[in-house]
């Protein structure tokens, strides 16, 4: 049974459905914008948002994993699922990209003059305006829950927008300048940005499954609430170290006290250091060791953050 110090993770879902709803809303309105105007960058642009449904449905089911208690054969949770989430975003992503590119070179070599421009853009648009504001809300909600899943579905619309906005300026070049080809050239640089994005994203999610240590902002926190506990050559602390776990951080530490002190007057310093890590950091589950500062032996493992 988990202890009542750390509160459950929570379930963050509904932001997944918030996102299904989106790429379901800008795949109907950008397919539309597509049909009407036989542009390959408002095609490429409709392809990236059907990518977006797939991510978000893995999202969703990643999410409600994430948070299921430790059991007998996850005994630190399932918090790391997030990261396989993240993964399958970077994946798609390449997808789209690929399907963007090959799309692109096609037009290229045979370039088609796009019809209805005013009408498409309008539709293109407010599909932007839709995954912007979504990608807004998930960033925000994912920055605060520390929620890899929720980061990289707001990064994967944030790059939707950046692509449409490229496409638009494509599209809008070729109604100004009537040369059809320039919707290829735009669709190609906004396909090759892409694969860039979910580079990155599978590389930060990589990381985070190699127990990544967390930002330094976090483990600043973490060494302000050591630093007013410490007391010189009273009370010390070594051997700190940090990992991130999808919503979740571990941390590890040894706590050095005078070995005169009893056996319950360091369980109960441990335990109110325990508390005011927990206080500052609610994501962070702590295990901590305790020794007696003036044994030698106490130092013989000293790594810290």
């Amino acid at each position: 049974m988990s202890s009542p110090r750390y509160a459950p993770p929570k379930d963050l879902s509904a932001y997944a459905w918030l996102s299904i709803a989106a790429a379901l809303g800008t795949i109907a309105l950008k397919s539309g914008a597509a049909w009407m105007t036989g542009s390959v960058g408002l095609l490429s642009d409709a392809a990236e948002s059907l990518v977006n449904l797939v991510a978000a449905v893995v999202a969703l089911i990643v999410l409600r994993v994430s948070i299921r208690p430790a059991d007998e054969d996850h005994q630190f949770g399932h918090s790391k699922a997030e990261y396989f989430s993240a993964v399958v975003e970077g994946a798609m992503i390449f997808v789209a990209a690929v399907f963007i590119i090959f799309s692109a070179i096609e037009r290229l070599i045979t370039p088609t003059m796009p019809e209805q421009l005013g009408a498409g853009l309008a539709i293109s648009v407010v599909a932007s305006l839709i995954n912007g504001g979504v990608a807004w809300v998930l960033y925000r909600k994912g920055t605060v829950e520390n929620s890899a899943t929720l980061v990289a579905d707001a990064k994967h619309l944030a790059t939707d927008v950046l692509t449409s906005a490229a496409v638009l300026i494509g599209v809008g070049l070729v109604a100004i300048t009537g040369q059809p080809m320039l919707d290829a050239v735009v669709a190609l640089g906004a396909g090759l940005n892409i694969m860039w994005t979910g580079f990155r994203l599978v590389r930060e999610s990589v990381a985070g499954l190699m127990d990544i240590a967390p930002s330094a902002e976090a483990l600043a926190r973490i060494k302000a609430v050591l630093d007013r506990h410490r007391r010189t050559g009273v009370i010390d602390f070594h051997a700190v170290r940090v990992r991130e776990a999808g919503n979740r951080r571990f941390a590890e530490l040894h706590v050095l006290v005078p070995g005169t002190w009893s056996v319950k007057q360091g369980h109960d310093f441990t335990e109110r250091l325990i508390d005011d890590l927990v206080a500052e950091d609610p994501s962070l589950r702590v295990s901590a060791h305790l020794e007696p500062i003036e044994d030698p032996k106490s130092y013989a493992d000293v790594d810290d953050v």
